[in-house]
């Protein structure tokens, strides 16, 4: 049975529908981009495809070697920053929610002050830290920083808030000890908002340019997109298929992401509201 949609419905659709398009066009201008032969990318007019369509830039990206490393760079560091985010977040955010102790919420609101500074701000001071610690081009110099998350212990704070505090007794009158109810307990019951801030934390984590770039210098410890955009600016030039080649890998992995998570991303914004992070 064909299902009829409501006028109301159907202008939805059709802004969908234009707001799609519109999001997505600049990704297939980049594909079709790099599909081209290098002489035709800014031949005029501007046309979607070339004469032919050919992997030469993908060849050449390829073929520079180290993207492979820099790839599992970028997975380890998203990985380490993820893992050691939601989990410090986490018993932070269970601290503030089910304990009490002086100064609780004065120290509650400083961390939280930490949602209102811009991370560009902090950067200085931070890669002064960094140099003196000895830390600038290794891993740590890029996951340490980015470990501290006010926005995720919020969020894990509110859903905290909620849980059945009954649970809880009932396991301290089993003789649980805090770290047993907040491990057998609580986590569990938590996995919908703890699988949103960890992709979330993830994608942020791999398309972050800007501080792996300022604290790391050896192609051995670069982030994918700090190598591609060093391999570009050294070797192509403004040469548009490679860099739209370029850009197209980097995004790659974030995709597959996307696919695989999709429904839990979407679950996610709507428990947490981080559509706009």
């Amino acid at each position: 049975m064909t299902k009829r949609f409501r006028p109301g419905q159907l202008v939805l659709l059709v802004v969908a529908l234009v707001l799609a398009a519109v999001w997505l066009a600049p990704l297939a201008w980049a594909v079709a981009t790099s599909l081209k032969p290098e002489t035709e990318t800014t031949k005029l007019p501007l046309r979607w495809f070339g004469s032919e369509l050919t992997l030469d830039a993908y060849r050449l990206v390829l073929g520079t070697g180290g993207i492979v490393k820099w790839a599992i760079n970028s997975t380890v560091t998203a990985v380490l920053v993820t893992l050691l985010t939601v989990l410090l977040s986490a018993m932070a955010a269970y601290g503030f929610a089910r304990t009490h102790f002086r100064g609780r919420r004065t120290l509650l609101a400083v961390i939280l002050a930490g949602i209102m500074v811009p991370p560009q701000v902090l950067m200085a001071p931070l890669f002064a830290e960094m140099v003196a610690l000895g830390l600038v081009d290794t891993w740590w110099s890029i996951i340490l920083p980015q470990v501290a998350a006010p926005l995720i212990v919020y969020v894990l704070f509110k859903f905290f808030q909620d849980v059945p505090p009954e649970l809880e007794q009932a396991a301290f009158v089993d003789g649980a000890g805090r770290w047993r109810v907040f491990f057998t307990i609580v986590l569990p019951l938590s996995r919908p908002v703890l699988a949103a801030v960890s992709i979330f934390t993830f994608i942020t984590t791999w398309n972050n340019f800007l501080w792996p770039f300022l604290v790391s210098t050896d192609p051995n410890t670069m982030t994918l997109p700090v190598g591609l955009a060093n391999v570009v600016q050294g070797t192509f030039g403004l040469r548009y298929a490679q860099i739209m080649a370029s850009v197209v890998l980097a995004g790659l992995p974030l995709l597959v992401v996307f696919v695989l998570f999709q429904r839990q991303i979407v679950r996610g914004v709507a428990h947490t509201g981080l559509a706009g992070q």
